[in-house]
C-alpha cells in the first residue's frame, strides 16, 4: 500500500515539474514565411526559401476603414507568436530588420502608412524611424509577457566592465581611438 502511495506521489511530482519547466523553444531559423503555393503540406505550410523572401512577406496593408463591416467586428491578421507586429496609426514610419549571418545579414525594410502592419521576427535586430513631417503614432505588440529590450549601442559600447577596445576595433575593423571615442559617449 505504501509503495502505491509513493509511486502516486512520484508521478504527481513529475507531472508538476514538467509544467514548471515549460518554455518557448528556441527558433531553428530566423523566420519561416509560409509558402502557400507549394502543394506539400507538413503540419501546415512549408517555409519559403529564405533567399526568396522579401519585405512584402512581413507587410500587410489595411484599408483605412478595415473592420467596419456589417457584423461590427474588427478583422486582424494572424501572426506567429514569435513575431512582433507594428501597426502604424499616423504619419509614415520606416520599419526594418536585418537577418542573421546565415542569411547574409539582409535588410528587410518598408515605409508604412496609416493602417499598415509590419512584423519583426523574434530576435532580429530591428528599427523604426519616423520619416514623415508630423509626429508618428505606432502600436507595437510583443510576443512575450516580459520581452526585454537590448539596445545594440549600449550593449556593445556601454557594457560594465567594458569590452576591450582591441576586440571592438578588430570586430568593427577600425582604429582603437575611434572605439575609445564611441565608448566615451556611453
Amino acid at each position: 500500500m505504501a509503495s502505491k502511495i509513493l509511486l502516486s506521489l512520484a508521478i504527481f511530482a513529475a507531472a508538476c515539474s514538467s509544467i514548471a519547466l515549460a518554455s518557448d523553444p528556441s527558433p531553428l531559423q530566423d523566420f519561416c514565411v509560409a509558402d502557400t503555393e507549394n502543394p506539400v503540406k507538413v503540419n501546415g505550410f512549408v517555409c519559403k526559401d529564405p533567399m526568396q523572401v522579401n519585405a512584402d512577406d512581413f507587410f500587410r496593408q489595411w484599408a483605412a476603414n478595415s473592420g467596419r463591416n456589417k457584423e461590427g467586428r474588427r478583422l486582424w491578421c494572424e501572426t506567429n507568436q514569435r513575431q512582433q507586429p507594428t501597426w502604424t496609426q499616423h504619419s509614415r514610419n520606416l520599419n526594418g530588420f536585418v537577418s542573421s549571418n546565415q542569411d547574409g545579414n539582409r535588410l528587410f525594410s518598408k515605409v508604412l502608412y496609416k493602417g499598415d502592419v509590419f512584423v519583426f521576427p523574434e530576435g532580429m535586430v530591428h528599427f523604426q524611424q519616423n520619416v514623415g513631417y508630423e509626429n508618428a503614432v505606432a502600436i507595437a505588440a510583443l510576443s512575450s509577457q516580459n520581452p526585454g529590450v537590448i539596445t545594440i549601442g549600449d550593449t556593445v559600447f556601454g557594457s560594465e566592465p567594458a569590452i576591450s577596445i582591441d576586440i571592438l576595433a578588430k570586430a568593427f575593423q577600425t582604429h582603437a581611438h575611434i572605439i575609445a571615442a564611441i565608448q566615451a559617449k556611453f
